[in-house]
């Protein structure tokens, strides 16, 4: 048989604490090492301030801890980009990490090969991710997904995997809710792959009559 049939999609979503997970592109034992030291750094904080630690400390914790790599010749700089998605009292947060030790907060991103044909899919839809329902956000980061697919290749239960983090409420003077990190896999990605895939259809049959209204043409995690 072919070895890409006995081969297995490798799950590149990994959850840190309730609050909190990261997708990532590059060598993967790079990621073991960052993520368990961001498992770490999560069960500190609830032990010695009685809370999870905030999205951006942690961020800028494993941000330091790559840079130091890079002033040491005996050590090498990690040899992968993270996405960490998290939500705290501040809000739903997501960060782009680079190998160089550079952090920044993103509304939308995309990394790993191909990416760039997702970036111009999240550029294009920018504007409407503030109105979007959890659900639209998750149909708009698959559609980015399916973007960056070479076109022999579908996206499927098997090679996609979502992550969900957020809040939820805040309308009418409620309160606003924290959302616990939600990994979507396998046989659950089916309902969601369905009504992504019928938006991209849908696009792509209007894509020629209303191309400059905005119509998409095709949220490692949740990008969006």
């Amino acid at each position: 048989r072919n070895a890409e049939d006995l081969s297995s999609y490798q799950k590149k979503i990994i959850a840190i604490d309730t609050h909190l997970g990261l997708s990532l592109a590059g060598l993967a034992s790079d990621a073991r090492v960052l993520s368990n030291f961001m498992k770490r750094q999560a069960l500190a904080s609830k032990m010695t301030y009685g809370r999870p630690i905030p999205t951006e400390r942690i961020v800028d914790q494993i941000g330091d801890r790559a840079q130091s790599n890079t002033q040491n010749y005996s050590n090498r700089p990690y040899g992968v980009g993270l996405l960490v998605a998290g939500v705290d009292d501040t809000g739903p947060h997501l960060f782009e990490f680079q190998p160089s030790g550079m952090t920044q907060e993103m509304v939308a991103c995309a990394i790993g090969a191909r990416s760039q044909m997702a970036r111009t899919y999240l550029e294009r839809n920018l504007d409407k991710f503030a109105d979007c329902s959890r659900e639209d956000l998750v149909g708009h980061g698959l559609r980015a997904l399916k973007e960056s697919l070479s076109q022999d290749k579908e996206l499927t239960v098997e090679n996609a995997s979502v992550g969900v983090v957020g809040v939820s409420g805040g309308k009418d003077g409620a309160k606003r809710k924290l959302e616990a990190f939600k990994l979507y896999d396998g046989e659950e990605m089916g309902p969601l792959l369905e009504k992504a895939l019928e938006g991209t259809t849908t696009a792509t049959t209007g894509q020629g009559e209303g191309e400059g209204e905005g119509q998409a043409q095709g949220d490692s995690m949740d990008t969006s």
